[in-house]
């Protein structure tokens, strides 16, 4: 797959460590929102091997409160211009705004995450035009409701085949705004308008999410569903979320979103490995 232009191939897993430049996250907020503790650890996790970082100025844990695409461009902008200077890796922007999309673009991201699906006004026609004149991909996500009030009570007949039809309808409605097939990125969403049950629902079921043929992200660093699982504070999940990634990358997952990236890099080697054994 090709961002703008550099190309990764997913022949084994990758890994995209997670840059939040927010005084608000559920893990690390107001860790990194000065530049140079953003570009320190940025540094950090480039050397113990992610592929991509992605860089998010708006917190989308389970009742965050939005902000203006002007704060959140305050946030991102100094940050991907600090990194893209200095190194080659692929930066993510973390966004639903069109205008910070844009803004992020010319500044030296390549790649789009957005949690919305490009539902927000005019993400889908804005993203498009970046992936048509700048082979800028998008990587599209499963969400019910908002964050705001995705957790108070999610419900499903099926999970899986609910967020695997989405997938459908949103690649459709993608292609026909612009997008090259091969510019698409897929997240089921893990923790985003779920409970615990439906979690582990999609993560045994992970295999139904690869049957479009195109990279499916798994991102389950250190979030609720192993903590509860397993009765674990925030600092307390590595093991949980080794666990997970492992079953992920062994079901198919081509990028692994983590906090932490040296750990995740060890499950997508061992994985590469077995993969490799015929």
């Amino acid at each position: 797959m090709t961002f703008a232009d550099k190309t990764i191939v997913f022949n084994s897993p990758k890994i995209m460590g997670i840059l939040n430049v927010t005084p608000d996250s559920f893990s690390d907020g107001g860790k990194y929102n000065r530049v140079d503790s953003a570009l320190a650890h940025a540094e950090m996790m480039i050397n113990h091997g992610a592929s991509f970082i992605d860089v998010g100025g708006e917190s989308t844990r389970p009742g965050a409160t939005p902000v203006s695409a002007d704060e959140e461009l305050e946030r991102v902008i100094p940050v991907i211009e600090a990194i893209s200077s200095r190194f080659d890796t692929v930066i993510s922007i973390d966004t639903s705004k069109a205008k910070v999309m844009k803004e992020a673009v010319k500044c030296g991201a390549r790649l789009i995450n957005d949690v919305r699906a490009l539902r927000e006004d005019n993400a889908l026609e804005t993203a498009a035009e970046l992936a048509k004149t700048m082979n800028i991909p998008s990587c599209i996500m499963h969400m019910q409701g908002s964050p705001e009030n995705m957790q108070k009570a999610p419900k499903y007949k099926s999970v899986v085949d609910e967020v695997v039809g989405f997938f459908r309808q949103q690649i459709e409605r993608l292609t026909q705004a612009g997008f090259q097939y091969a510019q698409i990125m897929i997240d089921p969403g893990f923790g985003f308008g779920k409970t615990l049950e439906h979690n582990y629902e999609m993560l045994k079921h992970f295999t139904q999410f690869t049957q479009f043929d195109l990279p499916v992200l798994s991102g389950t660093s250190r979030k609720s569903m192993i903590g509860d699982l397993l009765g674990r504070k925030l600092d307390e999940r590595l093991a949980g979320d080794i666990s997970v990634n492992t079953v992920a990358c062994l079901a198919g997952a081509s990028i692994l979103r983590v906090h932490d990236v040296r750990e995740a890099m060890d499950v997508a080697k061992i994985v590469e490995k077995l993969n490799s054994i015929k």
